[in-house]
């Protein structure tokens, strides 16, 4: 009876022992960091989808028909202004100019004639002026051969970069024939959408917009090192959408930036009475930004926010969340809805000031 008695006090002992551990581990494990949403007036920089385009990409076409005698260019070759891209054979051309020259020759024989005859009085003065005319005709048709003839000479209007050539030598080419493009793209455009709120913000906030600075990420997420400007703003909105098209100029000495690509422009905007939030404090599920909201029984429920900006380790909402409410700020990967938690609350001013880094 005795043993029985000492047996049960020891194991009541070992069980009491080892259980207060665990509980106490628990407890600790459940202390968390719960803050609130903070106002303030700040600027964040935003990303827009871009189109960048060369501040001048023409199509380069036949403005005469015939067969494509000489290229002398090749794809991606860089060309000065003047420089002779393609020949359109000119022999019918050629032909065409020596025919008015005769005429143009004959003319001014037959007015030197009428000239010394009116001249006599044998022809009126009449006879003279149809002459002189038949010469400024015969001139006029002249010129235009000539022209014609030159336009056999397809050569570059400005510097820049040619594109792809669609015809090979000796093709038929026809007038208004596509032969290829030139891009000058010492500098480069950048075309964006711009909401129509953050249009206003904008365009009232002079001097909170970064003297109009703009940065460039590319497609392989590397931003270009140049900053561009933006220049100018579209007149109208577009109904459909709402928003309304900006334009940076970027230096591009290197020939980095090609027409056609594509990147996203980072445009610094201003904004007052902001809605501030650590990242820290939110999770993703598919491209969806959640946080977890502490009712006031302690339990945690999560809770979809919109996000319209981002800064250094901050996200500025735009809808989910009430300035009074709380959220948790650490062990967001620990807890899910309706969890009783346990936590310390921290004044959001003194979260940011310590903020360093997101969480992972």
């Amino acid at each position: 009876m005795k043993r029985t008695i000492l047996f049960a006090s020891l194991f009541t002992v070992v069980y009491l022992t080892s259980c207060k551990p665990a509980k106490e581990e628990k407890e600790e494990a459940g202390k968390y960091i719960v803050t609130s949403p903070v106002r303030i007036d700040t600027s964040f920089t935003k990303e827009y989808v871009s189109q960048i385009k060369s501040v001048r990409n023409i199509e380069i076409r036949a403005q005469e028909k015939g067969f494509l005698q000489n290229i002398y260019v090749d794809e991606g070759q860089f060309v000065k202004a003047g420089q002779l891209l393609f020949k359109i054979m000119p022999k019918m051309y050629e032909a065409e100019l020596l025919k008015a020259e005769a005429e143009a020759k004959a003319a001014e024989i037959e007015l030197q004639n009428a000239t010394t005859l009116a001249e006599k009085n044998i022809v009126s003065k009449n006879e003279q002026a149809i002459a002189q005319a038949k010469v400024d005709q015969a001139k006029a048709e002249m010129s235009l051969a000539k022209l014609h003839l030159s336009f056999t000479d397809i050569r570059a209007p400005f510097d820049g970069t040619i594109d792809r050539l669609p015809k090979k030598l000796g093709s038929l080419i026809d007038e208004g024939e596509l032969l290829t493009s030139l891009s000058d793209n010492s500098q480069m455009y950048a075309y964006f959408n711009v909401s129509e709120p953050e249009y206003l913000d904008y365009e009232t906030n002079t001097k909170g917009r970064g003297y109009t600075k703009v940065g460039l990420l590319l497609a392989n997420n590397t931003p270009l090192q140049y900053k561009g400007v933006v220049e100018t703003i579209e007149s109208e909105f577009d109904n459909e959408t709402g928003n309304i098209a900006f334009r940076a100029r970027f230096p591009n000495p290197d020939k980095l930036l090609k027409h056609g690509e594509t990147g996203k422009v980072q445009l610094t905007l201003p904004v007052k009475n902001a809605m501030i939030i650590p990242q820290k404090a939110t999770y993703e599920i598919q491209d969806k930004k959640y946080v977890f909201v502490v009712d006031k029984n302690n339990m945690v429920r999560s809770r979809n926010i919109t996000v319209s900006g981002e800064m250094p380790d901050l996200y500025v909402v735009a809808s989910g969340l009430s300035d009074n409410e709380r959220i948790l700020l650490e062990g967001v990967q620990k807890v899910k809805d309706d969890d009783r938690i346990a936590f310390e609350y921290q004044k959001p001013e003194e979260v940011i000031h310590h903020l360093r880094l997101k969480a992972e």
